[in-house]
């Protein structure tokens, strides 16, 4: 049984996080408390002493009792670090996660030196693919596209704080793209199978089900991606795609159906492929091979 929080009265830096780490993970609670007194971690282990104030208490209890409640700690804070920076997110959107930041990497090592690079990103959420690859291609012309005028909000929100140039359209994948033509198209798209039970566990119970769940075998957005990549994509364009775990070779089938060359899946930091693509090289020499 978890204790009693201690009284207003004279609480300090370490007796906050030592009523905290009775019920939450003690990294947690420490970022709570940092993003409630607005500092630094060495503040708290160089004054550990330091008293709350009674309104800073409260609101750490409230945020820990929350977080034992499961609400993942990006919606307690409001924030998220993607590719160095720190994006805001909400229910409303995904929480960005190390492993999409292959999709830049990805992005950076096939198009060096680049500028005024065309690029699309499907199923932006919270905007941090296209944000980060508007900062780090120079002169990139990039346009991110969502279902969700809630999500496009936050995307939006991100870019003016970051200083991002992006275009933001609400569509359902290319509906609403009219005749443009890209360079480059990323996408982090739903991908759990709409049964899997990890959609009730964790983080993830807390996260938007429509940007995670696609279809029986979490293929569905997948295949309609890959499907109407090649009529927007320029003659030797790309297309990268995060995907499951388990789901590479069947993202490498959907690409070579849909008749893109140079196919390939990419691992993360942890060894996993989490990233397929491949390069459209036209209509003409699709029809050659």
């Amino acid at each position: 049984m978890s204790p009693a929080a201690p009284s207003a009265d004279g609480i300090d830096i370490a007796g906050a996080l030592a009523w905290a780490r009775a019920r939450i993970d003690q990294m947690d609670a420490r970022v709570l408390l940092r993003h409630v007194l607005q500092c630094p971690a060495a503040r708290l282990v160089a004054w550990p002493e330091q008293k709350l104030a009674a309104e800073d208490w409260a609101e750490y209890r409230a945020l820990v009792e929350r977080r034992a409640a499961g609400v993942p700690v990006a919606y307690l804070t409001g924030t998220r670090e993607f590719y160095g920076r720190e994006f805001l997110v909400t229910p409303a959107v995904l929480i960005p996660r190390p492993e999409t930041e292959l999709l830049v990497e990805l992005a950076l090592a096939h198009f060096p030196g680049r500028r005024g690079l065309r690029v699309l990103d499907l199923g932006t959420g919270s905007g941090a693919l296209a944000v980060t690859l508007a900062l780090e291609l120079e002169a990139a012309e990039v346009v991110a596209l969502d279902r969700s005028r809630e999500a496009l909000w936050v995307a939006m929100a991100n870019a003016a704080r970051l200083g991002a140039s992006v275009s933001f359209v609400q569509s359902d994948w290319f509906g609403a793209l009219g005749d443009e033509h890209f360079e480059l198209i990323v996408s982090n798209p739903p991908y759990v199978a709409a049964g899997d039970p990890h959609l009730e566990q964790g983080d993830v119970r807390f996260e938007p089900r429509g940007a995670l769940a696609a279809g029986p075998q979490g293929l569905d957005d997948l295949a309609e991606i890959v499907a109407g990549a090649p009529a927007r994509l320029v003659d030797g364009g790309w297309l990268f795609l995060e995907h499951g775990y388990d789901q590479a070779a069947s993202a490498r089938g959907l690409l070579a159906d849909a008749g893109f060359a140079a196919i390939a899946s990419w691992a993360d930091l942890a060894g996993i492929e989490r990233v397929s693509g491949g390069r459209w090289l036209g209509r003409a020499a699709r029809d050659s091979r």
